[in-house]
C-alpha cells in the first residue's frame, strides 16, 4: 500500500503539480535582453537552467519508495546507475547551492558541535550538517539507498561518506582509483574495472533490475555527447571577445554534473551552444570592455561569484576558462561510447580525472588552455577546503611565470565565508591588476 501511495504522490507531483504551479515559480522571469555595465546581455538560457535543475531537485523530494536513490561523489561513474533508473543525488552540487546562499556557517555549526573540525572541506561540513538538521535550500533531500564514493577527486570523500553512512544507516560502496603518474598501468585499469562491475552487481540487487547492454550503451553515448557539447560551449570563449565568462560556466556546469547521461542534459547543451554561437555572430561580449583574458584554477568562491566577476570586469578582465569547468570535458576523449565493453570505456574516463593525475599533467593542461584561449594570466585559487586541488599551486605559479604568463595565488575557501576577507582579497587583486600595466 505504501508503495502505491508513494507512486501516486510521485506522479501527481511531477506530472501535475510541477507543470501547473511550481515550474513557473522556479524558472522565474526571462532575463532582460540588455546587460548592466560592466557586463553584456545575460544568457537567455539561464531560465531553462533553473527549470531543469529545479525539476531535478523537485523530483528528488518524491523519489523515495518509487526509484532507488544513490548519493554519489562528483567523480562517480553514474552511467551504471542511470541505466538502472536510479535517482542520483550529488551532495557536492547540493553543497554548492548552500554555499551560494551562504548557509555553510549555519550548517557547519551543526557538525562542529558534534566534534568535526571547521578545517574540514566546507562541502562535507555543509552536507553532513544538512543531513543531521534537515535544512536544505531544495525543500527536501531524498534518503539514499546507497552511497557511492569514488576516490578519483580526493580522499576526503572516503571519510565524508563513511560519516554519512553512519549517520544515515546506509551502505557505502567505495571505488578506489589509483593515482596516475604518466601512463596508466594495465593492472590499474583492470583493478578499477573490476570495482565498476561490482558496483553494477550491487546496483542491480538494490534496483531489482538487470543492467541491459543496449540501455547502458545508450546512456554512455548520451553522457559522452553531452560532454562534447559542453566542450563546444567552453570553446566558444576562444573567440575574442568571449561570449560568456568562467563565472557563467560555473553556474551552467550543473547539468553536466547532476544530469549526465540523460537526454535533458544533452538537449540543454545543444541549446546553450546555439546561443553562444549566436552571441559570437552578433558580436555580443560577456564583458563590455574585454582587455585581458585569464584562466581560473580550482573551484570558484561560490558565495562571491557576482562580486568577483564584477571586480574583474570593471578592470577589463574576463576569466574565459577554468581547469574546473574544463574537467567535465577533459575525460570525454576516454569515454568511447562505441567501446564493445562499456566498463572499459568508463574505467578509462573516470581514472583520467584531473585531480587523479600528476602535476606535470596539470601544468601541461594549464599551458595548453592558456594558449588555446589566448590567456594573458592565471588566478590560482588556493582553496582551504580543497587541498588536493590546491597542492602544488605555488610551484605551478613559478613555472607559468617562467613561461611568460602573469600569475596570482588567491587564498580563500570555496564555501565558508569565515575564511574570506574582502579588503585583503581586493588589495591583492589590485596588485595583480597592476602587473598588466608594465
Amino acid at each position: 500500500m505504501n508503495k502505491i501511495l508513494n507512486r501516486l504522490k510521485y506522479y501527481g507531483a511531477t506530472r501535475i503539480l510541477w507543470p501547473l504551479s511550481v515550474k513557473k515559480r522556479v524558472s522565474g522571469k526571462r532575463s532582460s535582453p540588455s546587460g548592466k555595465p560592466p557586463f553584456g546581455p545575460p544568457l537567455q538560457i539561464t531560465r531553462k537552467l533553473r527549470e531543469i535543475m529545479g525539476f531535478h531537485y523537485f523530483e528528488g523530494r518524491f523519489s523515495e519508495g518509487v526509484k532507488p536513490v544513490a548519493w554519489v561523489t562528483s567523480g562517480a561513474p553514474i552511467e551504471i546507475l542511470r541505466a538502472l533508473d536510479f535517482f542520483i543525488f550529488y551532495p557536492e552540487n547540493h553543497a554548492a547551492m548552500c554555499c551560494v546562499q551562504r548557509l555553510v556557517p549555519e550548517l557547519s555549526a551543526v557538525v562542529e558541535e558534534k566534534g568535526f573540525s571547521m578545517d574540514l572541506c566546507s562541502y562535507a561540513r555543509c552536507d553532513m550538517g544538512s543531513a543531521i538538521s534537515g535544512k536544505t535550500p531544495v525543500g527536501k533531500v531524498p534518503k539514499p539507498d546507497i552511497l557511492i564514493a569514488c576516490t578519483n577527486i580526493c580522499q576526503t570523500v572516503l571519510y565524508w561518506y563513511r560519516s554519512l553512512s553512519e549517520m544515515l544507516g546506509v551502505p557505502l560502496v567505495v571505488i578506489d582509483t589509483p593515482f596516475v603518474y604518466g601512463d596508466v598501468p594495465q593492472h590499474h585499469l583492470k583493478y578499477v574495472k573490476a570495482q565498476l562491475e561490482r558496483v553494477a552487481d550491487i546496483a542491480e540487487d538494490i534496483s531489482g533490475r538487470t543492467l541491459e547492454l543496449d540501455r547502458f550503451s545508450h546512456v554512455l553515448r548520451l553522457s559522452a555527447d553531452a560532454s562534447l557539447l559542453w566542450g563546444e560551449a567552453l570553446a566558444a570563449s576562444k573567440h575574442r571577445p568571449a561570449p560568456w565568462t568562467a563565472f557563467d560556466q560555473f553556474v551552467h556546469m550543473a547539468p553536466i554534473v547532476s544530469l549526465r547521461g540523460t537526454y535533458e542534459c544533452y538537449a540543454y547543451y545543444a541549446e546553450l551552444v546555439d546561443e553562444l554561437r549566436d552571441r559570437i555572430y552578433q558580436g555580443i561580449s560577456a564583458v563590455q570592455t574585454e582587455k585581458y583574458r585569464l584562466l581560473w584554477d580550482n573551484l570558484p568562491v561560490w558565495f562571491k561569484l557576482r562580486d568577483f566577476s564584477t571586480i574583474l570586469a570593471e578592470e577589463g578582465f574576463n576569466i574565459v576558462i577554468s581547469t574546473y569547468t574544463n574537467a567535465w570535458y577533459q575525460s570525454t576523449a576516454y569515454l568511447n561510447s562505441d567501446e564493445a565493453d562499456p566498463f572499459e570505456a568508463l574505467t578509462e574516463a573516470y581514472i583520467h580525472i584531473i585531480l587523479n593525475m600528476d602535476l606535470n599533467h596539470k601544468l601541461e593542461l594549464m599551458e595548453n588552455l592558456m594558449k588555446d584561449y589566448s590567456c594573458d594570466g592565471v588566478i590560482l585559487h588556493s582553496d582551504k577546503s580543497c587541498k588536493p586541488y590546491s597542492i602544488g599551486q605555488y610551484d605551478l605559479k613559478e613555472k607559468l611565470l617562467e613561461k611568460g604568463f602573469k600569475a596570482f595565488v588567491l587564498e580563500a575557501d570555496h564555501g565558508d565565508p569565515r575564511f574570506y576577507t574582502d579588503e585583503q582579497v581586493k588589495n591583492r587583486l589590485q596588485a595583480f591588476f597592476e602587473m598588466f600595466s608594465y
